[in-house]
């Protein structure tokens, strides 16, 4: 053991506690049991069988109020490890559930047995006929796959809320649809076709000519079985018609009989089952999908109106007038709203019955968006709208930042109501149809239903389509309410079947809430047949039981998880999910949300149980030490929630009084800590150029092993050698700005090779050529953004240096009068956000004087207007830094890019390099996991130039890519350099 290693107990939760009711039990704690852990990596190898207590705990949850711990989990690779997987439970009487991104809001996601993590592996988009196809692999998010088809402007039908996270097999597997899918766009209407495994391990390709031949030859039995009961729906006119009624709307609920009747064959058939069928039948190894058209050309209104009853007269006029997303929110949801930030205030006093609509057209072209826009207010001329509050302005705007506010207000619903439940309350997300001309009373039959049960009252959804949505929050913990839960959905469940004939679910899936209630909405013909569909695809019941099927009647009730409080900053936590794709950690150890997940088990345990011991003795690698502190998880959560803050935090309390000592230390010291760590690198890269590099790696690696590996940093062949000595020489009389070279651009020198200038020289040279010189002080030597002690969690060091850095600004920019310009993105993220926590009331009110400018903001907007490029090289290839991301200057990178080059290009799969100042050189594994696939993505062809704006985000890709990275202000010296210098 490492002799610095920290104390797991120091991360022990410290309240008193009694064991919850769901709590995993003290049985578990040894992870899974064998013989099954020895017998499934015998079959799979190692490294694709999760068998540690923790493991199976952070797979347990989803997006779903329910929670069942898996036995073992299991990530296969490819087709002959699923084949595999379904052999052996086949064998051995087990059962089987697959999960992708756990998006899912009614417990599809979630297995008692063997769950099979088909994320990971399974991620790919091969675009065909220029667009008008895609081939995608099960684990790519439909955010990633529109992405890719972008640049042909097309994209998929389905567009789910949660198209950030969720994955394209998930939205096939639930036919998941959203605000524009309706009933035409959704999977079972655009899939061409899909390659999929049976429960018997069979492969169906449905777009091979030869399929049907070859399933006939395999499974007999089964095609025999499936035409048996395709003639049996068709001589029933009584059920035909019923089946084609109840698809007239959206609905999600059960199995799609229509297949039945759409399909003429086993292999059609089987194709429109699997749509929808929640991972029941079969696995969905890959996709192909018509695209659609991206009609750029957009034009948005939020309209409010003096009730329910009219916005839903509006909504089908907007309908016949061509919008192709007609959005209702209630005056709760809006109230409720204003807790987000960008959702105007003032809309906390509009009047109890205000009603809103968001309507929005998209056109291909002028001429398109012309029509559109006269058709919509040809529709307002005959609306009675109201103008309840002074920001309302009942207006279309093709605007972008405008229309991307209303849809952060509409999209405000689950932030505001999750967000701000109850501490300790498990959130449910129901959604349901009806007929679109029933919507207003539907709505107000739902609101009346809400209140007398003491739920909070709030619906939105998706107008045009008849489709609402509300939340549910209750103590899981509690049988009284549960027991009012179980009340709410009874009623519910009667209400829309009896008095609506809707759907139990539009578009969330059947799952383990609805399923008990199939029945009611079908009828106990179409529900049998449901049945003995499944018997005949799955006689044996292995894949997913009691997730879209199930006899016992309070099945809705069992495994509902507690929400047991944890620290404040993830407390809100809904456990959605969207936040894992952003996470660098997420191939390699954890997620945001499976650590907020792990912390919640250990406050179910009694103190000191073994669960709570073993989760304690992974969660300091495996989420902690591995956790970038990139906090880009913030940007995603639709509540806000900073998990790499909280890490940081357990960082805090893992320190020694001693360790946080020392790191104050190195605070008041500066000065001379940076001149040794120049002549540390200087000395480091001498004994590399002697071909040392391995001696040092050696070296380091011992010393990491010896004292403690999050201490200690390992040596990188990529890290470049020391900064020149002297900054370039300034004047302060005259200057523009005041320039602050970070302390890692004073420590680490650019990339070798041209154009040869170091990133100060450059940005001293471009702002003087646009005539705007900046000033460099003399006395930058031993301050710092603050960064290195705020990411590491030592708190004394942080406010040393926060406190040092502004008041030093504030003398530097003569009390604000300039701005201040930082030539690194996370450095000036630092300084202009996060020191703000740590400063004295006298430094924050210096810090409000304080105009903090990136340098890629100053480059693009204010030198470049003024810049002549005079050479231009061919192709560029940038990467984003996750500081980027938080300061919202991305696109000013792009802008200095295409300045520079003649084509660039954003990869698709950028992401957080994890390199994170230095932790990718204590933990380089973080970094090889963040950066893979960027890395192949940017390996796919060659580039003239690499470009960023970090340079230890340019050290971390150049490890990943093996291609020289530099700042673009590095380059925009190049490209405006005068001819004949």
């Amino acid at each position: 053991m490492p002799l610095l290693e920290p104390d797991p107990e120091t991360l022990r939760p410290g309240t008193a506690r009694a064991p919850a009711p769901d709590r995993v039990t003290d049985g578990s704690a040894a992870g899974t049991p064998e013989p099954l852990r020895s017998e499934l990596t015998a079959l799979l190898g190692p490294d694709k069988v999760l068998w540690k207590i923790s493991d199976l705990v952070r797979y347990a949850s989803d997006a779903s109020p329910y929670r069942f711990l898996p036995r073992v989990v299991l990530v296969p690779e490819d087709l002959d490890d699923v084949s595999a997987i379904l052999s052996y439970a086949h064998g051995k009487g087990r059962e089987v559930v697959f999960r992708a991104a756990g998006t899912s809001l009614n417990g599809q996601a979630q297995g008692e047995d063997i769950l099979v993590d088909v994320r990971r592996h399974w991620t790919g988009v091969e675009v065909l006929d220029d667009g008008a196809r895609a081939r995608i692999r099960p684990g790519t998010t439909v955010l990633r796959a529109n992405a890719t088809l972008a640049r042909y402007g097309r994209l998929l039908g389905p567009d789910p809320a949660s198209a950030i996270a969720c994955t394209v097999g998930g939205v096939v597997a639930n036919n998941a649809s959203g605000m524009t899918a309706g009933t035409t766009r959704n999977s079972y209407r655009t899939l061409a076709s899909l390659t999929f495994v049976l429960p018997s391990g069979t492969v169906v390709d449905t777009a091979d000519p030869a399929a049907d031949e070859e399933l006939a030859h395999a499974e007999p039995q089964l095609c025999a079985r499936l035409l048996a009961l395709k003639a049996e729906i068709e001589a029933d006119e009584e059920l035909t018609a019923r089946i084609r009624a109840k698809y007239a709307i959206k609905n999600t609920n059960g199995y799609r009989l229509d297949a039945f009747l759409d399909g003429a064959t086993p292999v059609q058939i089987l194709r429109g089952l699997m749509v929808g069928s929640e991972g029941t039948f079969g696995f969905i190894s890959e996709t192909v999908f018509d695209t659609l058209p991206l009609d750029r050309r957009i034009t948005s209104a939020l309209l409010f109106f003096p009730s329910l009853t009219a916005a839903a007269a509006a909504v089908p006029r907007f309908n016949e007038a061509g919008a192709i997303a007609v959005e209702l929110m209630d005056g709760n949801t809006l109230r409720a709203s204003v807790s987000v930030k960008g959702v105007p205030a003032d809309w906390a006093a509009l009047p109890r019955a205000t009603a809103a609509l968001l309507v929005e057209f998209r056109a291909p072209d002028e001429s398109g968006q012309e029509a559109f826009e006269e058709a919509a207010a040809e529709v307002m001329r005959g609306l009675d709208l109201v103008v309840p509050a002074a920001s309302v302005t009942n207006a279309f705007t093709r605007d972008a930042g405008t229309i991307a506010g209303y849809w952060k207000a509409r999209k405000a619903f689950v932030t505001a109501v999750g967000g701000s439940r109850p501490s300790g309350t498990t959130l449910i997300t129901e959604d349901f149809a009806v007929p679109p001309d029933r919507l207003a009373d539907a709505c107000e039959a739902l609101l009346e239903l809400q209140s007398r049960h003491g739920f909070d009252a709030a619906v939105a959804g998706h107008a045009a389509h008849g489709n609402l949505h509300f939340l549910l929050a209750f103590d899981a913990a509690r049988p009284d309410d549960v027991e009012r839960y179980d009340a709410f959905m009874q009623e519910f469940c009667a209400l829309v079947v009896d008095r609506f004939d809707g759907s139990l679910k539009a578009e969330h899936a059947t799952g383990r809430n609805i399923a008990p209630f199939l029945e009611r909405e079908w009828g106990p013909r179409a529900t049998e047949l449901m049945w003995r569909t499944k018997q005949v695809i799955d006689p044996e019941g292995v894949l997913a039981p009691r997730i879209v099927l199930d006899r016992d009647p309070r099945a809705h009730l069992r495994g509902l998880k507690t929400i047991p409080k944890v620290e404040a900053v993830a407390d809100p936590c809904i456990e959605c999910g969207f936040c894992e794709p952003t996470c660098p950690s997420e191939d390699l150890t954890t997620t945001p949300r499976q650590r907020i997940v792990l912390r919640r088990e250990m406050m179910r345990q009694a103190d000191g149980s073994p669960v709570e011991a073993g989760l304690l003795d992974a969660y300091g690698y495996d989420a902690v030490d591995t956790c970038a502190g990139d906090s880009t998880c913030k940007l995603a959560c639709p509540v806000g929630i900073d998990t790499g803050a909280m890490m940081k935090g357990f960082r805090h309390l893992r320190h020694t009084p001693r360790e946080e000592r020392i790191a104050a230390l190195t605070a008041k010291n500066f000065r001379v800590v940076e001149a040794s760590a120049r002549l540390a690198v200087a000395a480091g890269n001498a004994i590399g150029e002697r071909g040392g590099d391995r001696l040092l790696e050696s070296v380091t690696r011992l010393a990491r092993r010896a004292v403690r590996p999050d201490l200690v940093p390992e040596w990188l062949p990529q890290l470049p050698g020391r900064a020149a000595r002297e900054l370039p020489r300034t004047a302060r009389v005259g200057a523009s700005a005041v320039y602050y070279p970070a302390c890692v651009n004073r420590i680490f020198a650019g990339p070798e090779g041209p154009p040869g200038t170091s990133l100060a020289e450059a940005l001293v040279a471009v702002s003087e050529r646009a005539g705007k010189p900046v000033w460099i002080p003399e006395d930058v030597a031993g301050t710092c953004c603050a960064t290195i002690w705020h990411s590491k969690g030592y708190d004394a060091g942080n406010r040393i240096m926060a406190n040092r850095i502004v008041e030093a600004a504030w003398g530097w920019t003569a009390g604000g009068a300039l701005p201040l310009v930082v030539d690194a993105s996370s450095c000036t993220l630092g300084i202009a956000e996060e020191v703000v926590p740590y400063l004295t009331e006298d430094n924050r009110a210096l810090h409000r004087e304080l105009t903090v400018v990136d340098s890629l903001v100053w480059a693009a907007d204010e030198l470049l207007p003024e810049l002549t490029v005079s050479w231009r090289t061919g192709s560029a290839v940038v990467h984003p830094t996750c500081s980027m991301e938080h300061l919202g200057d991305t696109e000013q990178l792009r802008v200095l890019a295409e300045a520079c080059a003649d084509e660039v290009t954003v990869p698709d799969d950028a992401g957080c390099c994890a390199f994170a100042g230095d932790r990718g050189m204590l933990h380089r594994e973080l970094t090889d996991a963040a950066t893979a696939k960027e890395a192949a993505e940017v390996n796919s062809r060659t580039y003239d130039a690499y470009l960023s704006a970090n340079r230890m985000c340019e050290i971390g890709m150049e490890r990943a890519t093996g291609h020289p990275y530099r700042s673009a202000l590095i380059e925009l010296e190049r490209a405006t350099r005068p001819p004949g210098r």
